[in-house]
C-alpha cells in the first residue's frame, strides 16, 4: 500500500526554511507551512518505505522518488492521487498489479479489484498511529528530518 499524508510543523519551524546542507522539507501551501511523508506499507499496515517533502509536492512525484526502492509485492494499492498512466505502466513494468481508482477526469475509467481495496484502511491506520506522536505530527523538534528517513 502507498499513500501519503500533510504534517504540520510548530509555529517555530518558520526558520527552518532558509537554505542550509540538509534540507528541511518545509513548503508553502494554502494552508501555511507544511511537510508530507510519503509511506509504503505492507500489508499488515506496517511502514516498509517513508519518504518526507514538501508539502506542496504531489502524491504520484513521491511515488516516483520511492519506485526504485519499492518492493516486489504481487499487488499495490492506492488511492486516486497514484492514478497517473506512466504510474500505472511502471507498475505493470515491475508485474505488480495496481489497485488504483480511476480519477473523475479519466476519460475511460481503469477498472480495480474493490474487495483489495477495502484493505487500504490499513495504511491509514498507520498514518494515524504515527501522527499519536506529537514529535512527528507537527514536526516539533529541529531534527525531524532523522526520524523520518528521506530519499
Amino acid at each position: 500500500m502507498i499513500d501519503a499524508t500533510h504534517l504540520k510543523p510548530h509555529r517555530t519551524a518558520a526558520s527552518l526554511l532558509k537554505k542550509r546542507d540538509v534540507p528541511r522539507r518545509i513548503g508553502r501551501t494554502k494552508g501555511g507551512l507544511n511537510s508530507k511523508l510519503h509511506a509504503v506499507c505492507d500489508g499488515q499496515g506496517r511502514p516498509l518505505i517513508m519518504l518526507l517533502s514538501e508539502g506542496q509536492m504531489s502524491d504520484y512525484r513521491g511515488a516516483a522518488l520511492m519506485l526504485k526502492v519499492l518492493p516486489s509485492p504481487k499487488a499495490l494499492i492506492a488511492d486516486k492521487g497514484y492514478d497517473a498512466d506512466w504510474f500505472r505502466e511502471a507498475l505493470a513494468n515491475r508485474d505488480i498489479t495496481a489497485c488504483i481508482p480511476s480519477r473523475a477526469n479519466r476519460k475511460v475509467p481503469i477498472p480495480h479489484d474493490p474487495v483489495l481495496y477495502k484493505h487500504r484502511h490499513k495504511i491509514e491506520n498507520m498514518f494515524g498511529k504515527l501522527k499519536d506522536w506529537r514529535r512527528i505530527h507537527t514536526r516539533y523538534d529541529r531534527c525531524a528530518h532523522t526520524l523520518v528517513a528521506g530519499i
